[in-house]
């Protein structure tokens, strides 16, 4: 298990931009004890707490691909990543680590969002194209791995716990009646939404994609 955050705001990042992610990235060190890691231009800041499992040395995140225009961070295992890695090696894709993340993010540098069609596993994680500056969001099919996001301010902000969001000071806390109902209706709120005002969660087996055009 292992905690991911960040931030995106297409006019610019706010003031203060690097110490929220990493204060929201903390919030997630029970899921990622072993390592923090942070990622920031002036678009976007992805961050990662990290629980070590597959290459312990060398599978820092956040993790990018050889030219520095994809960048990613992961939660989750995808179980075919060996057989995955060999197709994209032939396809002349380079690795520099042996960990399942980066398979994931040149797999989708090699097929965009129908990656997910390849991937075998649980997940949830979020791609940064630094050059068409496009975040790219996802979570597997039965939902196992959370991704959770809100807008205010014009900040979009994603975390795998909704208390990470809630780093920011600047997120409203606000209950949503409508919600609760949801939960004392059908034991929990219906797909993508969640207990608080203005905070959603991506379903399990969707995507989401930001552009600078909208999402």
């Amino acid at each position: 298990m292992c905690g991911i955050a960040g931030l995106l705001d297409h006019r610019g990042l706010p003031e203060g931009a690097l110490s929220l992610v990493r204060g929201m990235t903390a919030m997630l060190r029970h899921r990622g004890p072993d390592e923090r890691g942070v990622y920031i231009d002036d678009r976007a800041a992805l961050g990662h707490a990290r629980l070590s499992i597959i290459d312990l040395a060398g599978g820092t995140q956040p993790v990018r691909n050889e030219d520095g225009r994809f960048w990613i961070v992961y939660n989750g295992e995808v179980f075919n990543y060996v057989e995955l890695r060999e197709e994209l090696e032939a396809a002349g894709h380079r690795f520099h680590t042996t960990c399942d993340t980066e398979v994931v993010l040149h797999l989708y540098e090699e097929h965009g969002p129908a990656c997910l069609e390849r991937m075998n596993g649980q997940f949830a994680l979020a791609i940064w194209d630094a050059r068409e500056r496009e975040l790219f969001l996802a979570r597997d099919r039965f939902g196992i791995r959370p991704l959770f996001y809100a807008t205010h301010g014009g900040t979009f902000r994603f975390a795998s716990e909704i208390k990470a969001l809630f780093a920011d000071p600047s997120v409203p806390r606000e209950i949503d009646p409508a919600a609760l109902g949801q939960v004392f209706t059908f034991w929990s709120t219906l797909p993508g939404g969640t207990a608080f005002r203005g905070v959603s969660e991506i379903p399990p087996g969707h995507f989401m994609r930001i552009t600078p055009r909208g999402t």
